[in-house]
Order: structure tokens, then sequence, then C-alpha cells
């Protein structure tokens, strides 16, 4: 047997190389069964060595992965910015998408050019694309009507290309809020149910859920059936008069039935102290789907996720698959269901046989190139916070050829998730090997405001971003510290967008890191609301308090108020085209760090947006991430340039 070197944390030899982790990290979006009886698995993905482009994809007979969707066509939404739904296809293998240029909808038959769906011209944008029983759905998002807030509806899309030349062939099914989501479709195509919103909530706040007949003109007549002081999600049709629906009346989302009686009977299908739902960033999610037998396959989270089976008298049977986490319920066919999620090799794609969960295949991703004993296990912990438990998931360094002196402690990365509604659910990537191969731990939290633990958990946030967050954050990292896991002088905080903002108020705000990292992060709240896209326009309504009465605690909570107070190395990565959080707020803290003598490194990036997607993007801000580190906390990082600090 071998016996292990003895190295320092943070200079541990690793295989995985941030190439490798860009390569080998799919950015899955969306999944079909294509092709009658025995058909076809396509997904999207995102392409870094191709600048992100997202593709469609599917596995042929020889098992070689072929390109639907050729390059230079990109299949992604701008809906909300966050998008989602960009493509679809029917068993006759014609792909239907949004091309991401210039947000129109094409279609591609097989062997041919794509060809436009919808009329060229003005911000005009689509995403959430569905067929349902032979008709093309889309949530249609207009900023051509010069109103504060674009308009939205749901459209149905002639399949034929006879909306090309005008947009009123477009008919519109549904309008009369500021968001719409979840197009279904009656199997009769009488009546159509969706989710519907209006500012000042976020989709997870408040919702409704709403029925209307189809009778023409501007739109169904419709009733809400559900929601107003809930957040009913992803309604699905079993018959033409009854619909099941997730819904958190009780504080967790489970499945509701409804029967559209004349008295809406509702009734629980499965409760369950977990959810069956989640904050609806990105059109198109599902959390659960009706099986031809009439059984329930759903997706449940208490921190980690797990995939279901319910019976028709509510029996509930866990399916064990390698995924834990970012779990999305993509399509079924028969008693098979096409799973997307993140588990011990990564993230990935598995069709999953219910009644034969032996024969689930991994149709993409999943796997660890370099073996099960580079990747850290997780370790779920709670520690008492000021605000209450406090939940996170602990990555220990972890090499097989390589252990740290006895008398050293391991340096830490806190990661703080972005939203700050989402959550993370304890499944290792390639980027957290990345670290804890090198003797780096990894501590990722769950902070009060994140979702998957219940609406009093997630409501925690309320009025207090920029403090519960802030606190839970540095409560997770000291707990980690006093027990002995990690080192309380060398731990840094890492975040991106809203984890960002944690990321500078924590460095404001308290001296438990020594070190932080801030992608695209949040500095000034009031800037913020100025620049900030309609989807997420009145976010901080809830999360901070509304403007103007609430300007005084804008100026109080924004780190750029407090940038005397930085005094702690950071590292700054922006992308130039980011339409969320613009670059003027990262260039800001920049000049602060640059006026008050602090070691900092700013990189930029032409071409990304909210979110890195680059293959050299992602390359660069691993590598620098890691020189970083070292540089800062004292330890070698061979095989990694070196990162100039100013």
């Amino acid at each position: 047997m071998t016996t292990p070197h003895v190295r320092p944390y943070g200079s541990w030899p690793s295989p995985i190389s941030a190439a490798e982790v860009s390569a080998a990290s799919p950015r899955l979006e969306g999944a079909r069964f294509v092709g009658a009886d025995e058909p076809d698995v396509w997904w999207g993905e995102s392409v870094p060595e191709e600048g992100g482009r997202s593709a469609v994809r599917r596995r042929a007979a020889s098992g070689a992965v072929v390109d639907v969707l050729p390059a230079p066509w990109s299949a992604r939404s701008r809906v909300h910015e966050y998008g989602g739904g960009s493509w679809t296809a029917d068993d006759e293998g014609v792909l239907y998408f949004v091309e991401k240029t210039d947000q129109r909808v094409w279609r591609l038959d097989p062997g041919a050019e794509p060809r436009p769906l919808t009329p060229e011209g003005g911000d005009v944008r689509f995403g959430g694309l569905t067929l349902q029983h032979g008709r093309l759905l889309a949530v249609r998002e207009d900023h051509t009507r010069g109103t504060a807030v674009p308009a939205r509806d749901i459209v149905d899309i002639p399949r034929d290309g006879g909306g090309v030349g005008s947009a009123a062939r477009l008919a519109s099914l549904a309008s009369g809020s500021d968001f719409v989501a979840h197009p279904a479709l009656s199997p009769d195509g009488s009546r159509l149910a969706w989710i519907a919103w209006n500012h000042p909530h976020m989709a997870w706040d408040r919702a409704e859920l709403r029925v209307g007949r189809l009778v023409g003109g501007d739109g169904p007549e419709w009733t809400t059936v559900a929601g107003g002081g809930s957040s009913p999600l992803q309604p699905e049709w079993v018959d033409d008069d009854d619909l099941v629906y997730a819904d958190d009346p009780t504080g967790r989302w489970n499945l509701w039935r409804l029967r559209l009686t004349a008295d809406l009977h509702h009734e629980p299908v499965a409760a369950v102290d977990a959810d069956t739902g989640g904050p609806l960033w990105v059109l198109g999610t599902r959390w659960f789907t009706l099986l031809a037998d009439g059984r329930i396959a759903a997706v449940e989270a208490n921190g980690a996720e797990e995939l279901v089976v319910l019976g028709a008298a509510g029996e509930r049977r866990a399916l064990p698959v390698d995924a834990v986490t970012r779990l999305s319920i993509e399509d079924a066919r028969g008693t098979r269901v096409l799973l997307s999620g993140a588990g011990s090799g990564g993230a990935g794609l598995w069709e999953v046989r219910v009644d034969d969960p032996a024969a689930t295949r991994l149709i993409v991703g999943g796997t660890s190139p370099w073996g099960a004993e580079w990747m850290p296990r997780s370790r779920p912990i709670t520690v008492p916070g000021p605000h209450g438990p406090v939940h996170a998931f602990d990555y220990p360094p972890t090499n097989p050829g390589v252990v740290a002196p006895d008398d050293e402690r391991a340096p830490y990365v806190v990661f703080v998730h972005g939203g700050p509604t989402d959550h993370v659910g304890g499944a290792a990537s390639g980027k957290i090997a990345y670290l804890t191969s090198r003797g780096i731990g990894v501590l990722d939290v769950n902070y009060g405001g994140s979702s998957g633990y219940g609406r009093a958990y997630r409501e925690r946030l309320l009025g207090q971003w920029g403090v519960v967050d802030v606190d839970d954050v540095v409560a997770a990292a000291r707990g980690l510290a006093e027990a002995g896991s990690a080192d309380g002088g060398r731990l840094a905080i890492a975040g991106g967008s809203a984890g960002g903002w944690t990321v500078l108020c924590a460095l404001t705000n308290s001296d438990a890191f020594g070190a932080g990292i801030s992608r695209y992060g949040v500095a000034d709240l009031r800037k913020l609301a100025e620049d900030t896209h309609d989807f997420e326009a009145r976010y901080l309504d809830g999360m901070v308090g509304p403007l103007p009465e609430a300007e005084a605690l804008y100026v109080e909570r924004s780190p750029l108020s407090h940038l005397d107070r930085l005094r702690t190395p950071l590292l700054i990565e922006q992308g130039l085209d980011d339409r969320v959080v613009p670059p003027s707020q990262s260039e800001a803290v920049r000049d602060a760090l640059a006026a008050n003598g602090v070691a900092h490194a700013y990189l930029a990036f032409e071409g990304e947006g909210h979110g890195f997607r680059g293959a050299t993007t992602l390359v660069r801000t691993m590598e620098a991430e890691l020189a970083f580190l070292g540089q800062v906390f004292g330890f070698d990082t061979p095989g990694v340039p070196p990162l100039e600090l100013d």
C-alpha cells in the first residue's frame, strides 16, 4: 500500500485542471424524448469551447454525440433575462427553437435549413416553448410598446410559418398580468391553465393559477382557481376538468388536485415535509410529471433532493438516482422519465425507468473523468445562527495520494449561491473538486432566504438582505472553524450576483474572512434598482423595502457606502455584457480598493453576461481564483499562471 505524501494544504498536486473542469461540466438546457416507439433523447447543452453556444444534441446509435442544431445557431431565450424553454421538438424530428441573436422562433426540419416562424424587427423575445396537442405555445415578451413594464402574454405560434409576416397571426391566449408562465392546454383544447403574477411580487412570493376558456379575441375569459396568497406552479391536466399543480399554502410546495366544479374542489395529493417546487427563475422548469398509468413522478427537496413516484392512493416510493440537487423532470414517455440534475459525478441527464430503476440510463454527464476517489463527499451540517439554524454542505479536502501535516488545519472557501432565492443540495462539482483536490475545503451555505427548506426559511430574508445572509454565512464559517475542521485564519468567501453582494457585505461588516472573490456582485442597491431588468425590478421591495420610502436603508446596506471598511484582499470578476448587474458596480469597488491601498485584481471579460459560459473565461477565472487564494493565504499553486495583484 502506497504511503500518502505529506504536503501543506493548498499545494497538493492534482490531475484536475481548469480546462478539464470546463469541458467535463455540461450545462444542460432542457431535454426531450423524440420519436415514436423507441424514441431518441435530445438535450440542450451550453458548449464552452464555442463561446457558450447553446446547442441541441442527440446521441446516435453508434454512441456518438451529434448536433441537431449546428453552429453558429444557438438556442437561448432572453425572456426575464434568465430565459428557459428555448427549444422543443416533435416526434418527426422537427426542432423549434429561439435563436439567441434575434430572439425569434425558428423551425428546423431534418435535412433542411432553419426558417423563421415569428416576425423580425423590434425587441420581442420568446421563451418557454412547448408543444401541446399539436400547438406550439410560448411566452412572448414585447419591449416595443414604450411602457415601463414589457408586455407579456402566452401565444400560439403557427408551425407552418404563417406568423412570419405579421404578429397578428400569433394568437394571444393569455395576458392581463405582468408575468406569465407554465401554459397548459387541456386535452380537448378548450381550456388553458397558466401561472400569473404581478409586480412587486416574485413568483415564489405570491402568484395565481388561472384557468380560462379559449374563446378567441384578446385571450380567454379566465378565473383564478388557486394562489393569491401562495405560490402555485406547473399546472398539468389529468383530463378536461381535472388539474394537478404544486402550491405552498401550508408553507411547503406540495402537490394538489383540483376539480373544476362549481366549488373548485382542491385536495392534497401527498402532503410531505418537503418541497415539490421551487423559485421560477427560468421558464420550463418542471418538478413533477403525470405518468401514463396515473401515477406521478415528482422531485422532493429538503436541502438535498430526491426523485419519488406517488401512487393513486398516496403511497410513495423513492427512486435511486445519483442526483441530489438541481433536479428537473424534463420529459416523460409512458413510465420513463428524463431527469436532469447533479450528483456525485457532477451535472447529468438520466433516463429513469420508474418500474425498473436498475435500468436507469445515463445519457450525458453525471460521471467524473478523474474517478470517484477525487470527488469529495458532502457532509450536511447545521449550525446555530443569530436568526435560527443555518444549513450548509461541507466538502473537505480530498486527494487519495496526499495528506496534510498533523498540526495544520485546512483553508476553506465559503461558497455563497446567487438568487438570493436559490439553494444548493450537496452535489460535488468539478469546480469544487478543483479546490478540494488541492487541499482547499469548500463550505456551500444555504443561508436564510434559500429555497428547499420551506417558506418560513425562505422568508427569513424578507427586509433583511445584507443582514441575515451575512450573519448566516459568518455563523457557518465560524462554526466550521470552531469544530476544528477549518483554519479560522484562512477563510475566504466567494459568490456571484446576489452571492457577490453577500461577499461584499460580509467583507465590509465582519472580520470573519481573510479573502474574498466577487463575481459580478451587487454593490449599490440604488444603482441596482435603477439599472436592473424588469423581472427583478421590484425584487428589492421585499428583500429590503420599497423606494423611495426605504432609500436611507438602501444607502446604509450597500457596500459602496462603506468601502472605507473594505480592507480585505479581493478578486473581482465581471462580464462586460452583463445586463443584470452592470460593470459599473464592480468598477466602483475596484476603484475604492485602489484608493484604500488594498490588494486586489479586477478581471473583465468581453462577450460575457450575467454568468460565465465561454471556455476561456471559465478556465481563466478558476486559475485566477486558485492563484489568488495561494497568494493571500501563503501556499504554492503549481501549474497555474500567477495573478498580479494591484
